[in-house]
């Protein structure tokens, strides 16, 4: 049976997609240094699921092929659950430090396959063609990213109030299709991906259709073009200084549609806003998005706590009362998240014939996560100390005969050889302080939406109604006291 691998993931980005960098085209995002190694990561994973002694708890059936299980739709909590190990698994090969990796579209995209009904209300033929287009994207396996938020012009204006017409829009439609044009973002692993996923989840006023679309191309298709922020793959100065940022960069980019045409097979939403907002909301697909999302963060925070226990033993302050007492803490915060995650499981309900996680406590893990991830950050950070600063300028230092023994005199440690002292804080810095550990942290507080914008999805899911009946038992009794000494 086909299974996608690696080769045939690389194979598939050779097709004259338009990715721009530091003021030139790039005629090979395999090849070149802003992106190859990221590319590798990814096939990576398409290699790992291929591997026979995975394929059977990495992958599932889908028609003549099999595809990593995020492509399937849960029928109860065993299933959900049995997804959520395989998805972890995967990302446990790039240490959480990959967000957007092909599983979580897959989980976005089964999230509205199974609030299909919801679509369908809306526009019956949209409806099919997104269920048309999910089948052979999961059928083929394919690495899909999405743009779902407009260009921060200015924020206090609404898309159409924008000085210039910045925001994707729809400019004409006939028998063929739609004509659109305008950017999005963050396009986050855009420049990787096979297809991008085009939608609109922010919310839109009356007059404002025009904005109100859902769509997917593939990366290469005619007028589409990425912008690519600065590369920290191509700024790491080797594996050894930067272990992270040299591997797990999956980019991100603003994706210009220039007049492009998009057939009406490949349209999910035109010109209504109700149901551009259904489509994320009205769906499990938000609630999906985000679940993969907070598995992704328990592997991230596994590792990091791994981290923060490496550094305390390699600087002799592991058996310090205090400094034990700071890693309980960060292995009960990480151990939160995989709490968050099975309650979300255990608490799940079921949508048509399939089981979705609890909304509630998924928005209450987003609401806790984005705030706990710069505290548990900043917390290693104040163990690592000042080793995570004074480290070699670089791997050379290691070896040249000017500065080896300098090295191998100052980086010392009872538990630990100086070069993997050395080694331990590079990974430090790069996870924790590096400028790739800054984007990091921004993504960890922002992927979800604004702290105010979960807050709202908490405030919506949360069982008030539950929370009255109680405060109102414990107000009857005071109640029917004071009415008896007034009689």
């Amino acid at each position: 049976m086909r299974v996608r691998n690696g080769a045939a993931y690389i194979r598939g980005l050779n097709d004259g997609r338009r990715v721009l960098i530091d003021g030139e085209p790039v005629a090979d995002v395999t090849t070149h240094p802003a992106f190859r190694n990221a590319v590798a990561s990814f096939a990576a994973l398409y290699d790992y699921q291929a591997d026979p002694a995975n394929l059977e708890r990495i992958t599932i059936a889908a028609g003549d092929a099999r595809v990593h299980r995020a492509w399937s739709l849960p029928r109860s909590h065993a299933e959900l659950v049995t997804r959520r190990h395989a998805i972890a698994e995967w990302s446990a090969l790039n240490l959480g430090f990959l967000g957007r990796s092909p599983d979580h579209l897959a989980n976005t995209l089964v999230g509205m396959m199974i609030g299909l009904p919801a679509m369908r209300a809306f526009d019956a033929q949209r409806a099919d063609a997104f269920a048309a287009y999910v089948d052979d994207a999961r059928e083929r396996d394919l690495f899909v990213t999405y743009v779902i938020q407009n260009p921060q012009a200015n924020k206090a204006r609404a898309a159409s109030e924008q000085a210039r017409d910045v925001v994707a829009h729809i400019v004409s439609q006939d028998a063929e299709g739609i004509v659109v044009s305008g950017a999005k973002m963050l396009g986050t692993s855009a420049v990787m991906a096979d297809e991008i996923f085009v939608g609109t989840i922010q919310p839109l006023r009356p007059g404002e259709e025009r904005y109100a679309l859902s769509f997917a191309v593939p990366v290469s298709h005619p007028g589409v073009a990425l912008l690519s922020r600065r590369s920290y793959e191509q700024a790491a100065a080797s594996d050894f200084d930067y272990p992270l940022s040299s591997h797990f960069d999956e980019n991100d980019a603003v994706v210009f549609f220039d007049n492009v045409r998009v057939p009406w097979s490949r349209v999910f939403v035109c010109g209504n806003i109700a149901a551009a907002a259904a489509q994320w909301h009205g769906t499990p697909a938000h609630v999906m998005q985000n679940y993969q999302s907070q598995i992704r963060l328990m592997v991230k925070m596994r590792f990091l706590a791994g981290l923060a226990r490496r550094i305390a033993e390699v600087n002799g302050s592991i058996d310090i009362p205090q400094i034990r007492g700071v890693l309980g803490k960060l292995a009960a915060q990480a151990s939160l998240v995989e709490g968050m995650l099975a309650g979300m499981e255990a608490e799940g309900r079921m949508v048509g014939d399939y089981f979705v996680p609890s909304s509630h406590l998924l928005y209450a893990a987003q609401t806790l996560t984005q705030e706990l991830y710069p505290q548990f950050v900043l917390a290693i950070r104040d163990l690592a100390g000042g080793g995570v600063i004074m480290l070699p300028s670089s791997e050379r230092d290691m070896i040249s005969p000017h500065t080896k023994e300098l090295v191998e005199a100052t980086q010392i440690s009872s538990v630990a050889e100086p070069l993997e002292r050395v080694r331990l804080f590079k990974l430090a810095w790069d996870a924790l302080g590096s400028e790739y550990a800054s984007r990091h942290m921004q993504y960890e507080m922002f992927y979800g939406g604004a702290s105010y914008v979960n807050h709202a999805h908490m405030f919506r899911t949360f069982d008030w109604a539950e929370a009255r009946r109680l405060l109102d038992g414990a107000l009857a009794p005071a109640a029917a006291r004071a009415a008896t000494r007034a009689a």
